[in-house]
């Protein structure tokens, strides 16, 4: 099958995203997270001759949807960078950047990649092929307390130490390489009624340390504050706790961990209003339609005057 911009990913929230930003017609944009390009044609539909959009993405496979539009910048680099390509191209002020986290219907479709224990595939799971180590290089070489930290982390797995133990066991045999060989290693620690729910937070656990996501999304919002202008709007969808977490302090304090500074009259410092003050959630139709949407949370702040 050829794949387009429509099989490679559906948006999620599209219209409530795009609303959030506020566009102006001359306004310069960003999305981090370019995949199939859903969000960025809608962005490009709003803007006028002189405005401009930026889009990131460091997966080879999304430069399949590349947009031939004059007002159109593609990006190969993850989004962490968007401080110095945003240098590189005499930009100092943006008037909005969205980001659509998580990963793509196209990433967990494809079977080659490992992203999804649906398939028996080797244990990839890098968003750049092009760098870095594999998920397979991590259970293979990770000591039993760094693995069982990662799923304790980022998975929130209340067995994480069992998981680790179980693939400690199970590599002295032989390497783990494959998604099948990692079920093998762990599927008794996971209760039939929540089996398929632990194992895809394994997977998102594992995922999320072969990309450094935590890492680099902290790289990126702490970068937006700084890059956005006074009025630019920040819209953020996120799909499970570790990240909306992030999103959520950043917005409300001005910085990842969340805590709030004041200045001496006691008024809080931080550099966003909300724009929601509840998180916005996908319609029960698009939900319905689009499954990867059920977990999904948009956040939306405006950058204030300092």
């Amino acid at each position: 099958m050829t794949t387009t911009a429509l099989t490679y990913h559906t948006p999620v929230l599209l219209q409530e995203s795009v609303n959030g930003l506020n566009i102006h017609q001359d306004g310069i944009y960003v999305d981090v997270t370019f995949g199939g390009g859903g969000h960025s044609r809608e962005i490009l539909s709003r803007l006028g001759n002189n405005g401009h959009l930026y889009s990131f993405d460091q997966d080879a496979d999304s430069e399949k949807n590349i947009v031939a539009d004059d007002r159109f910048t593609f990006v190969r680099s993850n989004f962490r960078y968007i401080r110095n390509w945003m240098r590189y191209y005499h930009v100092e002020h943006i008037d909005g950047i969205l980001a659509d986290l998580g990963v793509s219907s196209h990433h967990f479709d494809d079977e080659t990649r490992g992203f999804s224990f649906r398939f028996d595939a080797p244990l990839d799971m890098r968003m750049n092929k092009r760098a870095g180590g594999t998920a397979a290089s991590v259970l293979n070489s990770y000591t039993e307390e760094q693995l069982a930290q990662i799923f304790y982390l980022y998975g929130e797995l209340k067995n994480a130490r069992k998981i680790a133990s179980a693939i400690i066991k199970a590599r002295m045999d032989k390497p783990i390489n494959t998604t099948s060989d990692l079920l093998m290693a762990t599927e008794k620690l996971f209760q039939k009624e929540r089996e398929k729910k632990e194992m895809a937070k394994m997977f998102q656990a594992l995922r999320i340390e072969v990309n450094q996501e935590m890492g680099a999304l902290k790289e990126m919002l702490t970068s937006a504050t700084e890059l956005l202008r006074e009025g630019g709007r920040l819209s953020v969808i996120t799909y499970h706790s570790l990240e909306d977490r992030m999103v959520k302090n950043i917005m409300k304090t001005g910085n990842p961990e969340g805590k709030v500074e004041k200045d001496f009259f006691g008024r809080s410092c931080s550099p966003f209003q909300l724009v929601n003050s509840k998180v916005i959630v996908p319609s029960s139709e698009e939900q319905q339609t689009n499954p990867r949407s059920r977990s999904a949370k948009l956040r939306i702040a405006e950058k204030v005057k300092q």
